[in-house]
């Protein structure tokens, strides 16, 4: 990954919060539990596992800074929306914990040197595990969940 892709990536990720907030502009509060697309998350569930992902894709990042080559560990995510009652919580707090992962988040990946960016871990997962990976995939992922909760959105008011 160039230089230039990564601070792509990087306002890409800034962006992540903006785009979840206007998704969730005109969401009627009280269908934020529906579930009008059959067998996908319901709002209020895509913003618990944001709320829970973020702070675990920024301790992650935090680990591969900090730590020499650690063990990165996966989690099932359905595990965590049924156990952790995502569909019966207010989404205010979570909310609130998306915006503080990320904002704190962003101000290591403004400091990050090219020496940090080379470091690596071991996903339990997938395997090798590098900072410029974990961008890839939280560069998007806030987009991606904003733009479900856009077609609940959607599919509500048909």
């Amino acid at each position: 990954m160039t230089r230039e892709d990564r601070i792509k990536r990087i306002e890409q990720y800034a962006a992540g919060v903006s785009e979840v907030e206007q998704s969730l502009a005109g969401f009627p509060a009280e269908k934020l539990t529906a579930h009008p697309i059959p067998g996908k998350w319901s709002a209020a569930e895509i913003l618990h596992h944001l709320a829970d992902s973020e702070t675990t894709s920024a301790l992650r990042l935090r680990r591969l800074l900090v730590e020499d080559k650690p063990v990165i560990h996966g989690y099932d995510q359905e595990l965590f929306a049924s156990r952790l009652k995502y569909n019966e919580r207010p989404i205010g707090p979570s909310l609130e914990a998306f915006r503080a992962a990320r904002a704190t988040t962003m101000q290591l990946l403004r400091l990050m040197s090219d020496e940090d960016w080379t470091r690596e871990g071991w996903h339990t997962e997938g395997g090798r595990y590098t900072p410029e990976n974990w961008l890839e995939i939280y560069a998007v992922h806030a987009h991606n969940h904003a733009a479900q909760i856009a077609r609940l959105k959607k599919a509500l008011s048909a």
